[in-house]
């Protein structure tokens, strides 16, 4: 994809997305437009924040933990109570044990059963993700991976930022538990993979891909309908391919540059009253029997 196509299929601090997968296809549709399908109350109700960077200080964010304790309040504001809440990584910018224990008591008041995450490269920075795992790996395999289901959903928590060269990378022996993981799933399951880096060449310049992804994601192809969500690229975006639907997550500490612009991403430093407006969670819904998944993206209040 060219640097033109990226930024045309980009949807910038965007506007909410949502999507319906319905007899395996996915259909998109602008939030605020005619609704396509009226939907029944799901069965599935799930909250994605991201790249939270406890302990990041510089002019694009001056305080990182009341922003994302804005975030944290807009999800339990959401009218319902999440089924869980997943964070896809960077929960910390240093991996210090005082950082994690911050971001773990933050976590703690969301309103919801379950918060499962994943580690960013943020978060394993000098000691191989162990900081990281004595915190949030209980239950987890390898390097923290791990999958459940829930609702006829089948979720599968991925780790990409082990092992770095240029990209993410997942190394064989998350291969081979994602392989075995899925065998002997129904090809009529609704996938959602969740990982930090994304699982897709958004701009492998910047490290924003991951080099084995083919791999896994060839495991995947079989089911009607998979969702891919990651962070890391502090944005919004959406792409799809066959029945692979991926969508970039924005971040709720800094925002980052467009894509090309400059030789490495450092944070971007918004005008005043502007930042709000490049933070966000977002809302997964799943509606069991009319496999229904809607997605939606929501600006920080």
């Amino acid at each position: 994809m060219t640097r033109r196509q990226l930024i045309r299929h980009s949807a910038w601090f965007g506007a909410a997305v949502g999507l319906a997968v319905v007899g395996g296809e996915v259909v998109s549709q602008v939030a605020g437009a005619p609704e396509a399908i009226a939907a029944p109350r799901p069965d599935l109700r799930f909250a994605q924040i991201s790249d939270s960077h406890i302990g990041f200080q510089g002019t694009a964010n001056a305080d990182v933990a009341a922003t994302f304790t804005e975030a944290i309040g807009q999800v339990n504001a959401l009218g319902y109570q999440p089924d869980f809440v997943i964070h896809t990584g960077d929960l910390t910018h240093l991996a210090t044990p005082a950082q994690f224990d911050q971001v773990y008591q933050m976590l703690n008041g969301l309103h919801t059963p379950h918060v499962f995450t994943v580690p960013g490269e943020h978060d394993s920075t000098d000691d191989g993700g162990q900081r990281y795992r004595s915190v949030f790996g209980k239950g987890t395999r390898g390097d923290g991976w791990y999958s459940f289901d829930i609702a006829g959903v089948h979720l599968i928590a991925l780790v990409n930022t082990l092992n770095l060269r240029n990209l993410g990378h997942l190394g064989p022996d998350q291969l081979d538990f994602v392989r075995k993981d899925v065998a002997g799933l129904s090809p009529d399951t609704p996938i959602v993979v969740f990982s930090h880096i994304p699982l897709f060449a958004m701009y492998p310049q910047w490290g924003w891909g991951t080099d084995d992804a083919a791999q896994v994601l060839s495991y995947l192809r079989r089911f009607s309908s998979v969702t891919c969500l990651n962070g890391h690229v502090h944005q919004l975006f959406t792409k799809t391919d066959g029945n692979i639907t991926f969508y970039s997550g924005t971040t709720t500490a800094y925002p980052l540059p467009n894509p090309g612009a400059g030789p490495a991403p450092k944070p971007v430093t918004l005008p005043s009253g502007k930042l709000h407006a490049a933070l966000g969670i977002r809302e997964v819904t799943f509606q069991r029997g009319q496999h229904a998944l809607a997605v939606k993206d929501e600006r920080l209040a």
